[in-house]
């Protein structure tokens, strides 16, 4: 049985389901797979490129990085997909037979696939939305957002700067005026449609609420990038609202799908990876 090892890198990611979703694939694809974690919150001293190092020498066939990552990731890297340098932020890296590396984005196509199952693309279509957080998982989601057909796209981070960097992106790669950085989140969820979180707050390790609820209003849809836990105070309490709501499972089901091709060059049963992910959610210590 041929063997493949892969992994992640990223803080606070103890409680990630990408072992048990990649694994069950494996063992469906007749390989004999291990998903190895490597928590930067767990390995003092350790860094980025010293992780990168170990996977290549290890003989991984890849590995999934994450917050904070993303972006740190592109210039350790020998290659990049030409959709991971559009986003400018990389979540999947896989390592071929001499040991080189290559750099792809599946966050874009995870979150647009788990917003069109989940919410419809006219919820997108033609309308202005607000996403908050411009880091690595906000550049997928909001190029993400733009392929849905939003026609404006409002970006809201504590960096101001970073969230100016990214709207500029996006009009390099869609057209002036689809996007720009706003400095006040009510004023921007009182002409939006909906808002995605795209920040670690509000995962388990990280408490908080990125949007303020008495700006959410019952017909705002509220999608959330995070799935530990599956929901988050922001998507509870929105949907006690009478919003629409999305948390990160779907995403994280789909971006592991596409992630899982190109470690293996096989196709993934996206419907039993969901229900692994619902299996092992509900296990979750």
């Amino acid at each position: 049985m041929q063997r493949i090892l892969v992994g992640l890198i990223g803080a606070n990611i103890g409680k990630s389901l990408s072992p048990a979703l990649h694994e069950d694939a494996c063992a469906e694809a007749g390989l004999r797979g291990h998903y190895h974690l490597m928590d930067l919150d767990l390995l003092p001293g350790r860094t980025l490129e010293s992780l990168l190092h170990a996977v290549c020498t290890a003989g991984f066939a890849g590995t999934n990085v994450t917050y904070p990552c993303k972006e740190a990731v592109l210039p350790l890297l020998d290659e990049v997909s030409p959709e991971a340098r559009q986003i400018g932020a990389v979540n999947t890296v896989t390592v071929d037979g001499a040991g080189r590396t290559c750099g792809y984005n599946t966050d874009r196509i995870g979150f647009r696939s788990a917003f069109e199952e989940t919410f419809g693309g006219e919820a997108a279509r033609g309308k202005t939305v607000l996403l908050v957080g411009a880091g690595g998982a906000g550049r997928a989601v909001a190029f993400a957002l733009l392929d849905l057909g939003a026609e404006v796209v409002l970006i809201y981070d504590t960096d101001m700067e970073r969230a100016g960097r990214l709207a500029d992106a996006l009009g390099s790669g869609f057209g002036a005026g689809r996007s720009r950085a706003v400095g006040n989140v009510a004023s921007a969820m009182a002409v939006s449609a909906g808002v995605v979180n795209a920040t670690p707050v509000g995962m388990l390790g990280m408490p908080g609420i990125p949007v303020p609820l008495d700006t959410v209003a019952g017909h705002h849809w509220v999608a959330d990038v995070i799935y530990t836990p599956l929901e988050t105070r922001l998507v509870e309490g929105a949907r006690a609202k009478g919003c629409r709501v999305m948390g990160g499972a779907g995403m994280c089901v789909h971006q592991a799908a596409e992630a899982f091709l190109l470690f293996t060059g096989r196709a993934a049963d996206v419907a039993r990876m969901r229900r692994v992910f619902v299996e092992a959610a509900a296990t979750r210590k």
